[in-house]
């Protein structure tokens, strides 16, 4: 696959921004990875971000695969490469230099203020990541059903969420999803 350079300079700045505002991983950003990959780029369909977004979150390693699957089906491995970059390159840095603030300041009550300030945040841009996935995956009622179910059940009790994949996984081996 032969990439075209106009590509990569769109992604590489997407994924840079993205990597700046990203409290609490990859994750709490995927709306906007999604914004920006199917909505004002067109880089791919709903379903085809949910489909990344599941191997992303099946394969072993860290949530900001992500970011390597969207740039590796824009660009190819270029893409990818550049996308993981991008979205790791940045964030590292600024955690780098902020680690040594962070840690002199200690016991400051701005750190108090700002800790407490962020956590919200985080949470709510993980909220909504899992707001804008079931919207792309649930593509019929009975997924959506499925996708209720899991996540009352994974509030409600103690199960590990495994059992809640392998429910779902055995309602589509046997047909019930479609």
């Amino acid at each position: 696959m032969k990439v075209q350079p106009d590509i990569l300079t769109d992604l590489v700045p997407t994924f840079v921004v993205l990597s700046l505002v990203a409290f609490g991983g990859a994750n709490a950003v995927v709306p906007e990875m999604h914004r920006q990959a199917v909505e004002l780029r067109h880089w791919m369909s709903d379903a085809q971000f949910a489909d990344l977004f599941a191997i992303a979150q099946a394969a072993p390693g860290p949530n900001v695969m992500i970011s390597t699957l969207i740039g590796w089906k824009v660009a190819g491995i270029a893409g990818g490469l550049a996308a993981t970059l991008a979205m790791c390159g940045p964030s590292c840095l600024v955690t780098y230099f902020a680690a040594g603030f962070w840690e002199r300041n200690r016991g400051a009550r701005w750190r108090a203020a700002a800790g407490a300030g962020l956590a919200p945040l985080t949470v709510g841009l993980v909220v909504a990541s899992a707001w804008l996935l079931s919207h792309a995956a649930d593509r019929d009622w009975r997924l959506a059903a499925v996708t209720v179910a899991t996540g009352v059940g994974a509030f409600f009790t103690r199960l590990n969420p495994l059992w809640f994949l392998a429910a779902a996984a055995a309602l589509g081996l046997f047909g019930a999803l479609g």
